[in-house]
């Protein structure tokens, strides 16, 4: 059996790969000239690389530029003595998930502060100003977990379809493949020869489904890993900024 796969992809090598070489326009007239169902499973994988390649450039820059606006924010928010501080320079690093988590613990933390006024301060004269106190860290502590879900939301987004991409593009090319074997064969049937000019041509079309299909598949499966990774890694980065936060916000609040 070995022996039998061997000497017709032999033959095959033969009959296509001189004129590829030959002629580029070889693989371009054989794709033109193939059966519907070949066509078909080609464009299928060329459409899920096309969108699978458009997700991972723009996954790429979103990953680069959130992380250049997350030093510069780190930056800007250790160095700064207020949270107003920060909040100014907020709307300028908004690509940054830190920013995302920043907000909602500093809106949690300005609406308990302000519920907080103690009663003095609407006295004639006032009364000296008190410390201000948190009535709750724990729902400052959930305020920084749910924009954090959510942030990570907006990063995970759409990469699950690179996933899809690697797991059914290789069946699609194989589904290809086994259809020009079988057209190979059905050809032999009809002919009832085994020359490589009957063959050659459906069997040529089944290694371009799955080359097709595997050229689909390879990237997606290296990207999909590589994004995953740096999504984690967003999220212990937002972990520790939520300690951080919280306990700054135990420090001068509580």
């Amino acid at each position: 059996m070995r022996t039998l796969g061997s000497r017709w992809f032999a033959l095959l090598l033969q009959a296509q790969g001189g004129s590829a070489a030959e002629n580029p326009g070889a693989v371009v007239r054989l794709l033109a000239e193939s059966s519907t169902v070949s066509k078909v499973v080609l464009l299928i994988l060329a459409v899920l690389s096309i969108v699978s390649w458009g997700i991972i450039l723009h996954k790429l820059w979103t990953f680069r530029r959130a992380a250049r606006q997350s030093a510069q924010f780190l930056d800007v928010f250790r160095r700064s003595s207020k949270f107003s501080e920060v909040q100014a320079v907020c709307r300028s690093l908004e690509q940054s998930p830190l920013v995302g988590l920043f907000q909602a613990g500093y809106t949690e933390v300005t609406a308990q502060l302000r519920q907080a006024l103690p009663a003095g301060a609407q006295a004639n004269p006032p009364a000296p100003a008190a410390r201000p106190i948190l009535k709750s860290l724990a729902a400052v502590d959930r305020s920084l977990m749910r924009a954090s879900v959510m942030e990570l939301n907006k990063l995970e987004n759409r990469i699950s379809f690179l996933a899809t991409t690697a797991s059914i593009a290789p069946f699609i090319g194989l589904f290809g493949t086994v259809w020009g074997i079988m057209t190979a064969f059905a050809g032999i049937g009809q002919t009832g020869s085994t020359s490589i000019a009957v063959v050659g041509q459906p069997i040529a079309e089944a290694l371009i489904a799955t080359a097709a299909g595997l050229a689909a598949a390879i990237p997606a499966v290296f990207f999909y890993n590589h994004l995953t990774q740096r999504v984690k890694l967003s999220a212990a980065e937002m972990d520790d900024f939520a300690m951080e936060f919280l306990n700054i916000a135990d420090r001068n609040f509580t």
